[in-house]
Order: C-alpha cells, then structure tokens, then sequence
C-alpha cells in the first residue's frame, strides 16, 4: 500500500541526505520518516471513519446499552464498547465513574476499563500496517477476552465495599441524548480526527523516534539473546517494563515493531504495548481517587495475569502470525 512511500524516503535519505540506508543514522531516519508520514495519513483516515459512526454511540447512550445487560453478557458488551471509545487509560476513568454511578455491577465496568486502552480503531490500523491482518485481528480478540474475562473474575470478589463511598452517593444525571444531522456527524468526526491527532501525536513522535533508535543502533543480538520467545523471563521483565510508562497504544507500537525487527519475540514485544497502556503508574493513581488499594491491586494483578497469557500465546503461534 505504502511502496510509493517507502520509494520517497529512500531517495530522501539516500539523494538529499546522502546517507547510507544500511548504516544506522540512515535507517533510523528512513524508519522516523517513513512510519510518522504512513501512520498520520492511515489514523486520519480511519479515526475520521469510526468518529462518525462513534457519533452514533454518546456516553449518556453507552450507560443506556450497558444497563440492559446482565452475567457475562454484560461484560462482553462493555468490552466490545471499549473498542469504540477512544480513550486512553487515564481518561477512561471519569467514564468508569459513570458506570458505577448509574448502578452498573464493577466486574462489567472493569471490562470496559481494561480493554478501553489496549484496543481501538487507531491501534488496530497501525498494526494492521506494521504487522498484518493476522496479528491485528488477533490483538483486538485477545485485548477483548482479556476485558470479559478479568472483569468477569473482578466481578466474583464482591468488592462494591473497596471502591471510595463518595462515588456511590454522587448522582448520575440523566441527559438527554441530543440527535445530530448528518453534517453535525460529519463536523463531529472531522473535529474529533483534529483532537485526537493533536492529542497523540507527541506520543506518536516519541515513539517512532524510540523505535528508530532501537531499529538503528541497538544491536540485533544482545535484544535477541534476552528476549527471544524461549525465553520465559522476557515476558515478565517486559510487563514490569511497560508499567511505570505512560503511552497510548500510538505510541508504543513504533517501538514494539522495532523491538520485533530486532529479534525480539512478538508476544513480549505486544505484552510491553499492552502494559504500558493498560497499567500505567499515572492510572494508578487517578484509580486511587475512587477505588480502594485491595482493588486496585485485583485490577493490576488479574490484568497482568491476561497480558501474560496473551504474550504466551503469540510466542506459541509465532510462526503462523509473521512470514
């Protein structure tokens, strides 16, 4: 899709530059140019695309949809609903607080807390480009089951008494859910593609740039030789990695794809993604405000269990995601 653009970097690189593309300034750069040009025109598109039907799905509509269902069915719901809202941890939280003020059980809003930010349209689009439609469709199926089932698990501790008892006494008010015309829709996706670029786009920077220095100048066996998918330990050292970070999925998969094209295993590689996104110290801490440590310490501990067996299993079937 993108070979016209590949072909304008090198002759950037190579003619105006005049860098090797084999040496490790001139692949950085090709690898920064390259991937911040394709992924703002792929997000454009794409973010414009589902913020218009997003218009169809306002909060006050979200709260409606979740509270006409019960069991795991709820919980597939509120993650298949954290697919479409683009939310990164942090602020999934205020929207967590919604849930439980209308009366939606925890286990289910949990499943919208964690699959907010490992999954959406954004994510799925740059992996879709950086790795293909196996490991794409897969990490939106996994981020999900890893929602229902850790909200789901949540949910069987009874734990209403751990979150903070002010939450419960506030009111959730009942707003009324505004019809928009199709060029309101249109103005609202076209405004909603602006902020949201403008809000990831230093993540997104920063994360290529990471990426571009590992594809550049880390060498390939010292990352293979750690964290090759053999070895189990990768994994756990990737999670703990992932955790005092603060990024969107945007950010973060430039350096997964970089961590890959140096060797390292493609599950601890999305496993150090999903961390980062979902466990971030900074969401801790805005937890902290409505939940109690106990539950918090649930959260983290069921979600990281979930990331763990996600990686596993695209170390397992490796062979059959990347050719």
């Amino acid at each position: 899709m993108f070979i016209w653009l590949d072909n304008l970097v090198n002759l950037l690189v190579t003619k105006v530059f005049n860098l090797d593309l084999d040496s490790a300034l001139g692949g950085s750069i090709h690898f920064f140019i390259y991937d911040v040009i394709k992924i703002i025109i792929l997000l454009s598109i794409m973010i414009f695309l589902i913020s218009y039907l997003r218009s169809f799905f306002p909060p006050e509509k979200t709260k409606k949809i979740l509270e006409r269902f019960h069991g795991i069915t709820a919980n597939i719901m509120a993650s298949l609903l954290g697919i479409v809202t683009p939310f990164c941890s942090c602020s999934s939280v205020p929207l967590f607080i919604g849930f439980v003020e209308a009366g939606i059980p925890l286990g289910v809003t949990f499943s919208f807390l964690i699959t907010s930010p490992i999954v959406n349209e954004a994510a799925f689009v740059i992996l879709l480009a950086a790795f293909g439609w196996r490991v794409a469709l897969l990490y939106v199926f996994t981020g999900v089951v890893v929602g229902v089932i850790g909200g789901a698990v949540i949910g069987l501790f009874k734990t209403e008494k751990q979150v903070e008892e002010y939450v419960y006494e506030m009111q959730a008010a009942d707003i009324e859910i505004e019809k928009l015309s199709r060029k309101e829709r249109l103005t609202f996706a076209f405004d909603n593609m602006k902020d949201i670029i403008k809000r990831v786009y230093l993540f997104l920077l920063i994360g290529i740039a990471l990426g571009a220095v590992i594809h550049g100048w880390v060498p390939e066996d010292f990352l293979y030789k750690y964290a090759n998918k053999d070895n189990p330990f990768a994994l756990f050292v990737a999670v703990i990695a992932g955790v005092p970070l603060y990024s969107n999925a945007l950010g973060t998969i430039p350096i997964a794809q970089a961590l890959m094209d140096k060797g390292v295993a493609i599950g601890t590689a999305l496993s150090f993604m999903m961390a980062t996104t979902a466990l971030s110290l900074p969401e801790m801490i805005i937890l902290r405000k409505v939940i109690k440590p106990k539950l918090i310490a649930l959260f983290v501990g069921v979600t990281t269990i979930g990331i763990l067996l996600v990686g596993l299993l695209f170390n397992f079937i490796s062979p059959w995601l990347i050719f």
